[in-house]
């Protein structure tokens, strides 16, 4: 059964088109309702229980979905048009941005893979003040306290948790599987009169633990802590900081699902290939160090992985891809917001990507209190804004968007957005299409986004499909269609292989470890082929090179060039003295003769330094026919016959 929109203008403060909101979703509307959530609730309740629905209010999502517990229901779905457009200075003319938000909100979305994380409520507490032992008495019902403290502290007796002494060596994992290790180890000995007893010391015990509440004061056990799942920590000088964490460390105990942000494919990885180091871009990105080598590849432990999604926009193969949601899933949101503002009768949208926490707020604020969001101005939020690389950027302009606005979140990585966003410029070749905004001031947004000159979008949009780097491609194609090769900035996954031709050997080394295929030979003439279209850009090839022969050119051939190989570098090939067959090349084998024949051991006569100038059959044929055959064994020895054994016997 379609979806009836229900729309509300919220006690008359937003303007609403029925008419463009259903032309343009295809959506029935109900009639406009005032007060859906207070006064009208009954109208809302007959429409839950009679079929399926979408209602334009997010703010009181809470209460719509209680009720369609109470009638036993389908919880309807929602969408927010009040925030986003209603309440703006331009409301007047944000019907077509209505339209698209509505639209948007319609598509099916897949649901994130997980995995269930079990934390049994142990708690190991690092501190050495009273603030330490505070929160322990305050956990002790609740969790299973230990209280790590220095070597040489004096000890109390406490009930309800235990107490060690020791030194912190290292702590790894994450919630429900940390692992601890602790030098200068002991414990209290529970039994004896009179001063706490501990045991002797300890070295390298391992322990384990769910939770980790550090209360030090000093720095953290991890890097990007705050994206670490059961590691807490609080200033102990810090009452409302360390009455937070306590809170927070007394809700951990139990099942808990970790989103599954990303998915890889070993094979795809260009990390390296014969213990010769090549791509790392994910590796010098992530901030909690979830990423490490595994020889060929790189592996990800998806238990320490928080899902900020920059390796997955800057891996050039695709071995890394953002699962929560998929980029498929993203392009399709993209063109579906696009093409909708353009049915509804907008001309020139532009895109403001945020997150889901400080991005959202700032939009609620804004149009709470301030301007609001300009009438072209749509917005898109994403769950990762890292993961919101180059091929997400193009694909929105070359979907009809005018400019694309990243607004940056305090917690952000910048390492990543900067890149990418300066990698989609020069795709574009459009200076100002590609913006990343810093503003934690929701008057500063406004005033920022009302300000900004907008480009003229794209004539002839296109419809992003395929991989990240096929979008790309399609999208710089779509957006400078008569230039025919883009340079791009240095580390760029895209670009050409440079040979100098005076040095190679046309070893051919490059060609067997080339992880993409993009390099490859000829097996009848010596020849160095290459595709540009297929090339990383991940320095395997000019690591392995033995005549440092090959460089890296960053740059994006839009012809149909980059689909063909091409011819680096090729020489005549050398034949075969005996045979006269083909084999390897000429100046080769030449310069082996030069230096070899006469003056190394093993070729001193001509006879041998001809083997040189052999295919391999002829080689191994002269071989085992010369004087000095390698493979020639010992004489063989007569067989003996019965005259001979009896010869011998003492008895005859």
């Amino acid at each position: 059964m379609a979806k009836t929109l229900m729309i509300c203008d919220c006690l008359g403060s937003q303007p609403i088109d029925a008419k463009t909101l259903s032309d343009a979703t295809g959506l029935p509307c109900s009639r406009k309702f005032t007060s859906l959530c207070a006064a009208q609730l009954g109208d809302a309740a007959d429409a839950i229980g009679a079929g399926e629905v979408m209602i334009a209010c997010q703010q009181e999502a809470p209460r719509f979905t209680a009720l369609a517990e109470e009638l036993g229901a389908p919880a309807p779905s929602f969408v927010d048009i009040r925030d986003r457009a209603g309440w703006s200075d331009e409301a007047a003319s944000a019907a077509a941005k209505m339209a698209a938000l509505v639209a948007e909100a319609a598509l099916s979305r897949a649901m994130p893979k997980s995995v269930d994380v079990v934390s049994e409520g142990t708690c190991l507490i690092l501190g050495t003040s009273d603030v330490a032992f505070e929160a322990a008495q305050q956990l002790a019902d609740i969790l299973a306290i230990t209280v790590l403290m220095p070597s040489g502290a004096e000890i109390e007796t406490a009930f309800g948790y235990d107490t060690v002494t020791g030194a912190l060596r290292n702590a790894s994992g994450t919630l429900g599987q940390f692992d601890i290790r602790i030098d200068a180890l002991q414990q209290v000995n529970p039994g004896g009169r009179g001063a706490v007893q501990l045991t002797p010391p300890r070295d390298d015990a391992l322990s384990q633990c769910d939770i980790i509440l550090d209360l030090r004061g000093a720095g953290p056990l991890f890097s990007a802590d705050d994206k670490r799942d059961g590691y807490l920590r609080a200033d102990p000088g810090s009452q409302p900081a360390v009455a937070k964490a306590v809170l927070a460390a007394s809700q951990m105990v139990g099942t808990f699902e970790k989103p599954l942000y990303v998915r890889t494919e070993p094979s795809l990885c260009a990390h390296s290939r014969a213990e010769q180091p090549a791509c790392s871009r994910c590796l010098n990105l992530c901030p909690t160090g979830a990423i490490t080598s595994a020889g060929d590849h790189v592996t990800i432990d998806p238990m320490i992985c928080a899902g900020c999604g920059a390796c997955a926009a800057v891996c050039p193969s695709g071995a890394i891809a953002y699962d929560a949601p998929t980029t498929d899933d993203t392009f399709r949101r993209i063109s579906t917001l696009a093409s909708t503002f353009r049915k509804a009768g907008g001309t020139a949208p532009r895109l403001l990507v945020h997150d889901e926490d400080h991005g959202a707020d700032m939009i609620r604020m804004t149009a709470r209190f301030g301007r609001g969001l300009p009438a072209d101005v749509i917005p898109l939020e994403v769950s990762a804004l890292a993961a919101f690389g180059h091929a997400e950027m193009l694909a929105a302009l070359a979907a009809g968007f005018a400019s694309v606005t990243v607004l940056i979140s305090p917690k952000t990585e910048r390492e990543a957005p900067d890149s990418e966003a300066a990698l989609a410029i020069a795709l574009s070749g459009r200076e100002t299409a590609v913006t990343l905004l810093d503003a934690t001031d929701p008057d500063l947004l406004a005033d920022a986004l009302y300000s900004e000159t907008t480009p003229q979008p794209v004539t002839t949009p296109a419809l992003p499909m395929g991989t990240r780097r096929q979008v790309a491609r399609l999208a710089a194609k779509t957006l400078q269609p008569e230039v025919e090769t883009v340079a791009l900035p240095e580390g760029a996954p895209y670009g050409a292989v440079l040979v100098d031709t005076d040095a190679c050997t046309l070893c051919l080394s490059c060609v067997s470890l080339c992880p993409s295929g993009a390099l490859g030979d000829n097996p009848d003439l010596p020849q160095l082929r290459f595709q540009e279209d297929a090339c990383l850009q991940c320095g395997l090839c000019s690591n392995i090179c033995p005549e440092n022969a090959i460089s890296l050119t960053p740059q994006m051939d839009l012809t149909d060039a980059a689909f063909t190989q091409t011819v680096l570098h090729e020489e005549e090939p050398f034949a075969c003295i005996e045979c006269g067959n083909l084999f390897g090349v000429k100046s080769t084998v030449e310069k082996i003769t030069e230096k070899l024949a006469g003056k190394h051991a093993m070729f001193q006569n001509s006879q041998a330094a001809r083997m040189i100038q052999m295919c391999d059959s002829c080689r191994i044929n002269a071989q085992y026919h010369s004087e000095n055959n390698p493979f020639a064994g010992g004489e063989r020895p007569k067989p003996r016959t019965t005259d001979d054994y009896l010869s011998k016997r003492r008895d005859h």
